[in-house]
């Protein structure tokens, strides 16, 4: 098994280029399916959850060609409707895919997904809000059989909850359906935007994205486009976050500012400076962080729940006390036990976790459990002194591209074994 060893207290300098979304990436293959035309996607991340996709829209019967980090899909010789059981123990996000298939093909056959095991992520949202498209869905032991035989029509559909991956199934399934649909409580991540943005290209009419109320008028056809895929605002924190834990100054590039503006608080907070220059940003931080007072996770524009994990690990070394609340997941301190490894002082109760700041953290074996919990494991072996090794690194491949490599880059000693 694959490890990356860490001989931490380096300081970091220099720049780092960010590399696509991996949370806008795998919806817009998803969405390809809905178009009558070749799809280009500019500026994708190389990882597995995007090999994962590929695989998905192949086994479905489209041509895709990857060059770099160009994706071409080609979904007109789709003809199937299922997705292999193992192929969605892969992803959480392959239930994206849910949406697509029954508009394009009128039935889906998929099982649950999988991914990181964050605790409860109930699918009913997307089931629910399928339903009401006029979409039947049964579920018969772990799998879902949906049929749409009079097509998919559009709804207004009220979300419990703003959740991502339900807004955009509906998005998609919403594109070529008969009528108006309506999403109120819709998630408002930038992710969300791109994936609007590329489907209006191919000729779809949506309007409303960014805000908590989505507009979707049915079109009979949609064209294919190129699109590029807006930078992975999580990996820039991950970046900053490391930089912020060794008391560092770095720049990272090719980033959208705005789409960082819910985190950067929390770093000021701690006592960095942080300057942007259109695509760009510089974090300067102090030798020692101060505490981020209360840090709660919330949907866009809040703080969000993927970089609560690598901010917490640069709180494991300020001076004083942070508070961390988790509103979104319920299993998402699983990092927790393995930052103890290192030397961290941190309590959990519920949904909360208590910081007490250490002057110094030291290097140990520890295992990535889920992919953000990984980030932070490694974003404290760069603040620990001596050697840490971080197992699991099938977690970080979902969604870092050549992250150890990159970490080198800045001066950091990092070797993947």
């Amino acid at each position: 098994m694959a490890k990356l060893l860490i001989h931490g207290g380096k300081k970091l300098t220099g720049e780092v280029r960010i590399h696509g979304a991996k949370n806008s990436t795998l919806p817009l293959m998803a969405a390809t399916l809905v178009c009558s035309g070749k799809c280009t996607l500019h500026n994708c991340p190389v990882l597995s959850d995007v090999d994962t996709s590929v695989h998905i829209l192949r086994y479905l019967g489209c041509g895709v060609e990857v060059s770099g980090s160009d994706i071409v899909v080609d979904p007109v010789p789709v003809d199937r409707s299922d997705i292999p059981d193992h192929l969605m123990r892969e992803m959480r996000s392959s239930i994206v895919f849910l949406g697509a298939i029954v508009s394009r093909m009128g039935q889906a056959t998929l099982s649950y997904p999988g991914g990181c095991e964050l605790g409860p992520r109930p699918i009913d949202l997307h089931l629910s809000a399928l339903r009401k498209m006029g979409v039947a869905i049964n579920e018969d032991h772990g799998r879902l059989l949906c049929s749409a035989p009079q097509g998919v029509r559009g709804a207004t559909i009220s979300l419990a909850f703003p959740s991502v991956g339900a807004t955009e199934n509906i998005i998609i399934a919403a594109v070529l359906a008969k009528g108006v649909t309506v999403i109120n409580n819709a998630a408002r991540e930038p992710e969300i935007c791109d994936l609007a943005d590329f489907l209006s290209t191919c000729g779809a009419q949506i309007s409303g994205a960014g805000s908590s109320a989505i507009t979707i008028r049915g079109v009979k056809k949609l064209s294919g486009c190129e699109h590029r895929v807006i930078p992975d605002r999580i990996a820039a924190a991950t970046y900053l976050a490391a930089a912020a834990a060794t008391g560092s100054t770095i720049t990272v590039m090719d980033i959208i500012p705005e789409h960082l503006a819910p985190v950067i608080p929390a770093f000021e907070e701690s006592g960095c400076i942080l300057t942007e220059n259109e695509d760009r940003m510089t974090i300067t931080a102090p030798h020692r962080l101060n505490r981020m007072k209360n840090i709660r996770t919330m949907p866009y524009p809040g703080f969000p729940t993927d970089a609560q994990a690598p901010v917490m690990a640069m709180a494991a070394v300020a001076e004083g006390t942070s508070i961390f609340v988790e509103n979104i997941f319920e299993s998402r301190y699983k990092h927790v036990g393995e930052l103890l490894r290192l030397g961290a002082n941190i309590k959990v109760e519920g949904r909360v976790a208590i910081v007490e700041g250490v002057e110094r953290l030291s290097g140990a074996s520890v295992e990535a459990t889920d992919l953000r919990g990984g980030a932070a494991l490694v974003v404290a072996g760069l603040a620990a002194s001596g050697v840490t090794e971080v197992g699991g690194l099938h977690h970080l491949d979902r969604g870092y591209e050549k992250l150890g490599e990159n970490l080198a880059r800045l001066g950091a000693e990092v070797e993947r074994v």
